[in-house]
C-alpha cells in the first residue's frame, strides 16, 4: 500500500508495524545524520590516535590514564572547533604580522587550555605544549588525508 507524505510515498508493508520509506529526502537526511556521527567518531579517534602518539614520542606530555587520554582527545576536537576559530579571529592582526606563526601559538594554547581541563593529563610547559600541538596538528592532518575525513567536493549539482 502506497501512502503521500510531505518526503514523496512510503510503502507500507504487510507486516504490522514495519514502514518502508521510498522518498529519496528521507533517505538522504538518515544518511546525512548517520554521516555525521561517523565523521565525529573518526576525528574523535584520530585526535585521541594523535594525542597517544605524542605521549609516546615526547617527554613534556603525560597521560595517567586510558580515560584520560579518551577525555583529551574529545576536548580538544570541541575546543579546536569552537573556541579557536574565535581566537584565530580575535588574534587575526597579530598572525597576519606574524605571518602565521601565532596560529601555532593558540594551537599550543589550546593544549595546554585541555590539559587544564581534564585531571590525569599533564603537559610540562609552553613549549612542551608547544611542539606536541605541531605534532598532533600535523598527524592529524597526515591522518585525516590518508583515510579521506577531510576530503573537500566541488562540484555543482544539476
Amino acid at each position: 500500500m502506497h501512502l503521500a507524505t510531505p518526503f514523496g510515498t512510503r510503502h507500507q508493508s504487510s507486516r504490522p508495524g514495519s514502514v518502508a520509506i521510498g522518498s529519496a529526502l528521507a533517505s538522504r537526511i538518515i544518511v546525512n545524520m548517520n554521516y555525521g556521527l561517523v565523521r565525529f567518531f573518526i576525528f574523535w579517534g584520530v585526535n585521541t590516535l594523535s594525542l597517544w602518539v605524542a605521549d609516546e614520542l615526547f617527554s613534556g606530555i603525560a597521560f595517567q590514564t586510558l580515560q584520560s587520554l579518551f577525555v583529551a582527545g574529545l576536548l580538544l576536537g570541541i575546543v579546536n572547533t569552537f573556541v579557536r576559530p574565535l581566537l584565530v579571529l580575535l588574534t587575526l592582526p597579530l598572525s597576519v604580522v606574524t605571518l602565521g606563526f601565532f596560529v601555532l601559538v593558540i594551537n599550543a594554547l589550546m593544549l595546554l587550555f585541555v590539559a587544564w581541563l581534564v585531571p590525569g593529563f599533564v603537559v610540562a610547559g609552553f613549549w612542551s605544549g608547544f611542539f606536541v600541538a605541531l605534532f598532533v596538528s600535523v598527524l592529524s592532518f597526515v591522518v585525516n588525508s590518508l583515510i579521506g575525513a577531510t576530503q573537500v567536493r566541488i562540484g555543482r549539482h544539476r
